[in-house]
């Protein structure tokens, strides 16, 4: 641990730390743009500059790293001067268009240049244009507002695993975007819109649609997936708008996937408005006093034991508490929710529950995932299994159809032979499982579908029992 004195106060960080990380734990607010918590330290936006003793010139306080002793200055003239500098140079090419930009109203940049600008240009040239990208539907490009922070290549490359995003060419003549003009692949693309300290990259499906100031926001949980995220809901009146994630360390640190990003447009296009009833073999549009006539119509004089529910894989937990509650009056206990027919034991909740929790893949030194495409069906887990594998290099084995999960996967086959084969010691990735000191397996809801899902199942136990997984 390294002692540090910043602005007076002296703290404890470990060694390694940057002089950023010394300032906040200090209770310092340093402005930054391209700097990111979660991301690789790039040092190109100079925001961040501090004066730090006996050093000739303002540093860049994150990529700085501490030294025992070192004496920090986050607030002198030197600092001052320096960051009006930095900030009159971010804003030269910056367009005057605040009032019809998107990030209006929540804009680090808007926010630093009230903090820490001059409050005046002395730039009478003019400013240079850039060519707008066709990133795909999701993300908006408004070039022109760049200040090349890099957040959004690095997240790409980093985070997402899919580097498609790059910079060409130098100084004021360079530009963010894709290589050759194609739409982005990765299903964490809205978060590149959340890393955007500018409004470069906005929202495409809520472009002009509302001010952050008009909105209330709830929190929430995301149920188009099996991870749970948190979530707000960001609405206006009556309608939702848009559903930005919150930051859970345990579940999905601060990124949402596309989906449950983007599906809130489901609650206002194309949905299902009233009721309808089969009559004639056909369905007809009807009232809620007929559907519910037509119901008890056909349930008077069943026996309870012959009537069954099934619940909708996004119905909210009263709406399947009311369906609940209908069964039990009616006397009937057979309620579902698979649709599929998954061969899942709902028994005990330890067979359907993420038992080695989400955050345990940050431990794991062998993963098996079983039946599961987690990049289409949880891209943020999958982003946690990534960086598990780039930074630790932990193996993945994989279990069912061959898919591009963005990190390197030994696939081993895709039937209940590849399990058994590994179940017996046996193939490419038996004597990486013996000697795992932290094995999972993660086992998807696809292996469970068919004739021989039960099978699966315990054929994944029994894995996971001899590995080690269960401790």
């Amino acid at each position: 641990m390294a002692k540090v004195t910043v602005d007076g106060i002296e703290v404890e960080v470990p060694n390694g730390s940057t002089v950023l990380q010394a300032a906040e734990l200090a209770g310092k607010e340093i402005p930054r743009f391209c700097y990111h918590e979660r991301l690789s330290i790039a040092g190109n936006c100079r925001m961040c500059l501090v004066e730090i003793e006996k050093a000739p010139k303002p540093v860049a306080s994150c990529g700085y790293p501490v030294a025992d002793g070192m004496v920090v200055k986050t607030d002198t003239p030197m600092v001052r001067n320096a960051r009006r500098g930095v900030m009159e140079f971010l804003l030269i090419n910056h367009p005057l268009d605040c009032p019809i930009c998107d990030q209006g109203g929540e804009c680090d940049l808007q926010d630093q240049s009230m903090g820490y600008g001059l409050g005046a240009s002395r730039y009478a040239e003019n400013k240079r244009a850039v060519k707008d990208k066709n990133l795909g539907p999701l993300v908006k490009t408004v070039m022109t507002r760049c200040i090349h922070c890099t957040r959004c290549i690095r997240f790409a490359t980093e985070v997402a695993g899919v580097p498609e995003l790059g910079a060409t060419g130098r100084g004021e003549n360079m530009e963010v975007g894709t290589y050759v003009e194609r739409a982005l692949t990765s299903e964490l693309s809205g978060n590149l819109v959340d890393l955007c300290p500018v409004g470069a990259l906005t929202s495409k499906p809520y472009a002009f649609v509302t001010r952050p100031w008009e909105l209330t926001k709830t929190d929430s949980v995301d149920v188009l997936d099996a991870v749970g995220a948190a979530i707000r809901v960001d609405s206006r009146g009556p309608e939702v708008l848009r559903v930005l994630p919150r930051i859970n360390e345990d579940v999905n640190e601060e990124w949402l996937g596309d989906k449950s990003r983007h599906a809130v447009d489901g609650l206002r296009r194309r949905r299902l408005d009233r009721p309808w009833v089969k009559r004639d073999g056909r369905l007809q549009p009807a009232t809620w006093h007929d559907a519910f006539d037509a119901i008890a119509r056909r349930l008077r004089g069943v026996a309870g034991e012959r009537i069954g529910a099934i619940a909708g894989n996004l119905c909210d937990a009263e709406s399947m508490y009311a369906l609940r509650t209908l069964m039990a009056r009616l006397g009937s206990s057979h309620l579902d929710c698979r649709q599929d027919g998954a061969a899942l034991d709902a028994s005990r909740p330890d067979f359907y529950r993420f038992n080695s929790t989400i955050a345990g893949i940050d431990t794991a030194d062998a993963i098996v995932l079983i039946g599961t495409n987690p990049r289409r069906e949880a891209p943020v887990l999958n982003a946690r299994i990534r960086r598990r594998w780039l930074h630790a290099g932990t193996p993945v084995a994989a279990i069912g159809t061959a898919a591009d999960l963005t990190y390197g996967v030994t696939h081993l086959g895709e039937g209940h032979a590849a399990l058994a084969a590994l179940l017996a010691g046996e193939g490419p990735f038996a004597e990486t499982w013996s000697k795992a000191q932290r094995p999972m397996v993660i086992l998807g809801q696809g292996a469970l579908v068919g004739a021989d899902g039960a099978a699966v199942l315990a054929a994944a136990w029994r894995l996971a029992e001899r590995g080690g997984a269960l401790t």
